[in-house]
């Protein structure tokens, strides 16, 4: 996820998470990249949530990564598979906390299972790695294959057998005062490399040897104490590395699960026959904002099928205004651009033919809601409490999306609002998309030839007919609600 950093899971989410998810319908672009993988459905969200601060370089890094995901799917998802199974696993296996003992069996035990997955691993890198061309996983590839060396795993088998004990546990230790012991050392037994006939024949040295009694059961304890304290080092030196080899594919399957979600929503549009590219991200500050067949792809997940997609060309335009037929897709469009720039700035790729723009230090969406149901507060004062929120937070470069705001009282208060709002907006500089049926808001702005302010209008036919594109072209004073109503009610007795 990062060249220089592994991906922070627990960054906090900004202040307006439950908006942009509301506003963007974003739960059903995170359902068809996580599915039932509730991991690739949080990284998703804090991936798309916290992007912030990636730079285009961290941005066309990922692209890269993506990219590779994309030509080689089976490869990238079984090394997936291959971490999530890790995981499983793990949770299988119990490393006792009773003692040093039930530590280090637990954990050698657990050991041998990372030791088997490592080996599986690494026969994954070998058989894809030619496929991959990426910097992440060619750094991945090359840690792997330099970690997991014939000599690693050979060296670690063999500690796991003499971590098994088979001819005892050899501990030294001194005498302190009141001859209580101390100084308690796990040693490892010298090798006997005398042919089995000259053990047998020649006379070793001196040895000492002390017998319990089979029911001495506080001489068993104390022995077994003894050995606690001669195993204990290793015991926590085991456990630690089993912490550390379980935190590596925790990690791995988190970082993953980015780019497997990813996949996954580039082969749900493939399938509805929707494009998508790779965004070419630009420095903030930059006013650029230029694409071709961009479209909402939460709107073709729900419909399952192909959606109409736009042109845009709104390079250094700081105002985009919208108006036109109702339910002619600027509500669409807004949507299309608001989850554009959160996929361009995680990394992703853009449910466009192409596309091009300005990084944002923040998105906020202002869109149109419903009554409040316990009667605290009219449409209109909650849309001026959430407003004055939107201010608390503003930070300059960030990028507002409106969607019909102040469109709660009469046209004239909510068209003088708008203006001011507006206004206000591009002097600290806002950049800001306001879809509206505000005809004296809209009407004002273009008559007035507000500098860097670009107008688009839905397309309508002659026949009523909605093509849902939208083109450059002045705000009409109607929303063409009489051929919506003949075309519905017409044929009605």
């Amino acid at each position: 996820m990062h060249p220089d950093r592994d991906l922070d899971i627990q960054a906090r989410l900004p202040w307006n998470e439950r908006a942009l998810v509301q506003d963007l319908e974003l739960e059903t672009l995170l359902r068809a990249m996580a599915g039932d993988d509730t991991l690739i459905r949080e990284v998703a969200l804090k991936a798309l949530l916290t992007a912030w601060s990636n730079d285009p370089e961290t941005i066309l890094y990922r692209q890269a990564i993506l990219r590779d995901g994309v030509n080689n799917p089976a490869a990238l998802r079984e090394l997936y598979g291959l971490s999530v199974e890790t995981i499983e696993a793990r949770r299988k296996h119990y490393v006792g906390m009773w003692g040093p003992s039930s530590v280090l069996y637990g954990a050698r035990d657990l050991m041998q299972m990372f030791v088997d997955m490592l080996r599986r691993l690494r026969a994954a890198v070998e058989a894809h790695r030619a496929g991959f061309a990426s910097e992440g996983f060619r750094n991945l590839f090359a840690m792997l294959e330099r970690e997991l060396s014939d000599e690693f795993f050979a060296r670690i088998e063999a500690h796991l057998v003499e971590l098994k004990f088979r001819g005892g546990v050899l501990i030294s230790a001194g005498l302190g005062p009141g001859n209580v012991g101390r100084d308690y050392v796990l040693r490892q037994p010298h090798e006997d490399r005398r042919s089995w006939l000259r053990r047998l024949l020649v006379k070793g040295g001196p040895s000492y040897t002390f017998r319990l009694a089979d029911r001495d059961e506080a001489g068993g304890r104390i022995l077994s104490e003894m050995r606690d304290r001669g195993i204990h080092l290793v015991a926590n030196a085991l456990a630690q590395a089993v912490d550390h080899i379980d935190g590596f594919f925790q990690m791995l399957r988190k970082e993953l699960a980015f780019h497997v979600g990813c996949l996954n929503l580039h082969e749900r549009l493939a399938a509805l026959g929707q494009p998508g590219c790779f965004p070419r991200p630009l420095p903030a500050g930059q006013r650029r904002l230029r694409c071709r067949g961009l479209y909402d792809p939460c709107l073709a997940l729900q419909m399952r099928s192909g959606v109409v997609g736009n042109a845009l060309d709104a390079d250094g335009r700081s105002l985009v205004v919208v108006t036109g037929a109702n339910q002619g897709g600027k509500s669409s469009f807004l949507r299309a651009v608001g989850v554009a720039q959160l996929m361009m700035q995680s990394g992703m790729f853009v449910a466009a033919e192409s596309f091009e723009g300005g990084l944002c230090p923040a998105l906020i969406t202002h869109f149109k809601r419903e009554e409040d149901a316990t009667l605290k507060s009219g449409k209109f004062d909650e849309e001026l409490a959430r407003m004055s929120e939107i201010v608390d937070h503003l930070v300059p470069g960030a990028v507002v999306l409106f969607n019909e705001s102040f469109s709660a009282t009469n046209e004239r208060e909510g068209s003088e609002i708008a203006r001011q709002v507006v206004s206000a907006l591009l002097e600290k500089n806002i950049k800001v998309l306001f879809v509206t049926h505000l005809h004296a808001f809209a009407h004002d702005l273009f008559e007035r030839g507000v500098d860097q302010a670009l107008f688009l209008r839905a397309e309508r036919l002659p026949d009523g007919t909605r093509t849902f594109r939208l083109a450059p072209g002045e705000p009409l004073a109607t929303s063409h609600g009489r051929d919506l109503y003949t075309r519905i009610f017409a044929a009605s007795p």
